[in-house]
């Protein structure tokens, strides 16, 4: 029986490499096939019009990344796997989420912050070549997940800001509308390969570094080639800390193989050898998956109807949510009885409550959210836990008074009043 849904989707903009087939694409499609889990695959051809202006690009990263996840072993028959733009629900319910989430907590937003920043220090306008588009993107990715009530939403920790925002978009609306929405939480992997590049820095697009996935066998032997590595001769011992091609070998390869190699640096083998089994490791468990992929990629019609019956499935679950949404807020034929709102509801919400928490980018930060878990305050980022616990320390102790010397270090998203109405009640004795 299957208890937990899980939801990943992958932007359209680019050509599937190793390092993304070793990070999420290789540990998705063996998560896929548990027993327990109901698992929903997409791909986010509405996130990459943010940044991607080129059509027959984003086409055919669509083609290709399809391709890949199918060749990869995931089975369309096992899964949910749809093309976003076949879900006409998911930017409907887009709009429903805009209408309730705060600009305070979208202005907050990593990626976001990240450009006014950049503009800022450029000294140009903060917001210039910033779209509505990228402003928006945690709400798009957040109809994304609760479309589906996903439970869990496997992501690197530089993403797992947008599942907290998506869980407080959702509180919002559930207070709002009722209980419609689970609150999704990040499933981050402990031990996710970060494989390095061509030229030993973490491959990326944004690099030029990258080996495709399922570049033709011979032009695979080329890119291993050019692989940058030190100056120590064949016969002198080598060191496997820092290396790309121990690295890469090591991700691919099993225990026992992974210690051969250990040995063989430690012999002195010579890089052109080492370079050589590294390609014949790689093109071991690539080559079958490659030969499908061919084939896939030659017949986009077989790919496409896929899809299509992908998004037939997401739809059973989609069309029959989304009427029920339209419905709680108030979206509804004229001659419907209106049920009568409970505020038996209200009288269970929780306390305003401080949360106290550490951001990707190593710093210390806390938030202030009032019962249906909408953000009223933010703190900027501190060096040290102790230095947020002071300044909460200062909010309990003075409540709205602090603020002023606080004034640097926190931004507010909340009427005073609401504000101070949340101060007083998580201030007081329980």
């Amino acid at each position: 029986m299957k208890t937990q849904r899980v939801l990943t989707g992958i932007t359209t903009s680019g050509t599937p490499h190793l390092g993304n087939y070793v990070g999420a694409i290789r540990p998705t499609v063996r998560a896929s096939r548990l027993a327990s889990v109901e698992s929903f695959y997409f791909l986010a051809d509405y996130h990459a019009l943010i940044k991607v202006t080129d059509p027959v690009r984003v086409q055919r990263s669509t083609l290709e990344i399809a391709a890949t996840w199918l060749a990869c072993g995931l089975d369309p028959e096992q899964v949910t796997f749809y093309r976003q733009s076949d879900v006409p629900e998911i930017p409907e319910l887009t709009w429903l989420l805009t209408c309730v989430a705060g600009k305070g907590l979208l202005n907050r937003a990593h990626a976001y912050k990240a450009s006014v920043d950049k503009n800022t220090a450029a000294g140009t306008d903060p917001d210039a070549g910033v779209s509505a588009g990228l402003f928006m993107y945690p709400v798009l990715m957040a109809a994304d997940i609760l479309m589906f009530n996903a439970h869990e939403v496997p992501v690197g920790r530089d993403q797992v800001q947008h599942i907290e925002m998506a869980r407080d978009i959702a509180a919002s609306f559930n207070h709002l509308y009722g209980e419609h929405f689970t609150l999704p939480e990040a499933a981050i992997e402990a031990h996710v390969a970060t494989l390095p590049g061509l030229d030993g820095r973490k491959m990326s697009k944004s690099y030029d570094n990258t080996i495709a996935l399922f570049v033709p066998r011979q032009q695979l032997r080329k890119l291993i080639q050019g692989i940058v590595t030190d100056s120590r001769a064949p016969g002198e011992p080598k060191d496997t800390t820092g290396s790309a091609l121990f690295q890469l070998y090591q991700a691919f390869a099993s225990a026992e193989e992974t210690a051969a190699f250990t040995q063989a640096y430690a012999d002195g083998i010579a890089w052109g050898d080492a370079k050589q089994q590294l390609f014949e490791r790689l093109d071991q468990e690539i080559a079958p998956m490659r030969a499908i992929y061919d084939q896939l990629i030659q017949d986009p019609t077989q790919i496409e109807r896929t899809l299509r019956r992908g998004a037939e499935k997401a739809r059973a679950i989609a069309t029959p949510f989304a009427a029920r949404l339209r419905h709680a807020v108030g979206l509804r034929a004229l001659d419907s009885v209106a049920a009568p709102v409970r505020p038996a509801k209200v009288a269970k919400l929780a306390s305003p409550s401080v949360k106290q928490y550490r951001e990707s980018d190593g710093r210390f930060y806390f938030k202030l959210v009032d019962g249906s878990g909408q953000t009223l305050l933010q703190s900027q980022g501190f060096d040290s836990p102790r230095q947020a616990a002071k300044a909460v320390s200062q909010l309990r102790e003075h409540g709205t008074a602090a603020l002023p010397a606080l004034a640097h270090q926190v931004v507010t998203s909340a009427t005073p009043e609401a504000l101070e109405a949340a101060l007083a009640t998580w201030m007081a004795p329980a």
